[in-house]
């Protein structure tokens, strides 16, 4: 794998910078239909309509761009779903808000598709695992956990191991959907049973945490 795969990619003006999205674009398409194996450069320049030497000037190799895309994604959801506010004193308003968030964004097709297409890559380059680890699922839960950490400073909760605590609210609240979706089960929830399982997994968090 190339030494120069970034997790953030550099400033670029805008003219770049909306090349690079059409590049990725493109890709997309590409590694989502062939997978990461399956996928060509040749195919990608095609995909994204530039040239293959345009293509090689954003990216240096197959794996540099598929690692540029599934971060971009992932990091990208963990941004938006992930808005906790600290300060924010009703702890049960404010999981159920993201539980709710979360599941949704967990469940859309383009996402599992993509966990699907990381998870076909990782054998062959353990790092997309790692990283797409590390952009999505490890930055949301740290961001959970700043917020818990604030309600057991203000005396709402009582919780020993946050870190552990903001894994475990996250996997309750997927843990009956998500998996079939991943797997192909059944297709996506009703909002009413992502609202029901979201509210089951937070009585549980609750009763196990809470301090009244």
């Amino acid at each position: 794998m190339s030494a120069t795969l970034q997790a953030k990619p550099p400033e670029l003006p805008a003219a770049d910078s909306a090349k690079r999205r059409q590049i990725l674009d493109g890709a997309r398409r590409v590694f989502l239909s062939a997978g990461f194996d399956g996928a060509s450069m040749g195919e990608i320049a095609k995909a994204a309509r530039v040239s293959k030497g345009t293509l090689y000037v954003y990216f240096d190799s197959k794996e540099a761009l598929f690692e540029a895309l599934t971060l971009e994604e992932k990091a990208g959801l963990a941004e938006a779903v992930f808005r906790l506010d600290e300060s924010d004193p009703d702890v049960a308003s404010a999981l159920r808000r993201l539980g709710v968030s979360f599941l949704e964004a967990m469940l859309k097709p383009d996402h599992i598709s993509s966990i699907r297409m990381v998870i076909g890559a990782t054998d062959k380059f353990p790092r997309f695992g790692q990283s797409f680890y590390e952009a999505g699922p490890r930055t949301g839960a740290r961001r959970l956990k700043a917020y818990l950490d604030a309600q057991v400073a203000a005396r709402r909760l009582r919780i020993e191991d946050t870190e552990v605590a903001a894994e475990q609210f996250l996997g309750m609240c997927s843990a009956r959907s998500f998996k079939r979706a991943i797997f192909g089960v059944e297709a996506g929830p009703s909002p009413a049973q992502i609202a029901r399982e979201v509210e089951a997994a937070l009585g549980v968090f609750l009763r196990a945490y809470g301090v009244g």
